[in-house]
């Protein structure tokens, strides 16, 4: 098992050893289980849910965009946009559609 040295302000020391108190965990427990959940998608429940949204709205967590469109050709994207808007419009098929 590995060790990571920390440097933390004193303010926040006190924060995580009351914090671990109130829970009847040690600091290392009570911050293994916050990493643990930070970096760990596949954990589950209602702790896990808060902790991610206390971190994001504190900046500290970002979620990449996800996107399940593969990469556009910029040859494609060009020639789509010069293509885009020379068609015939949609007024006069809705037109025609009414008599």
């Amino acid at each position: 098992m590995a060790q990571l040295t920390l440097r933390l302000d004193d303010d926040l020391v006190e924060s995580l050893k009351a914090r671990a108190r109130e829970e009847g965990r040690s600091v290392n427990a009570l911050a293994t289980s916050t990493l643990r959940a930070l970096v760990d998608p596949d954990l589950a429940g209602d702790e896990a849910d808060r902790l991610r949204e206390r971190l994001k709205r504190a900046g500290l967590l970002s979620t990449p965009p996800r996107s399940n469109r593969p990469p556009q050709d910029p040859e494609v994207v060009a020639r789509a946009r010069a293509a885009a808007g020379k068609g015939r419009p949609l007024s006069d098929y809705v037109r025609e559609d009414r008599g």
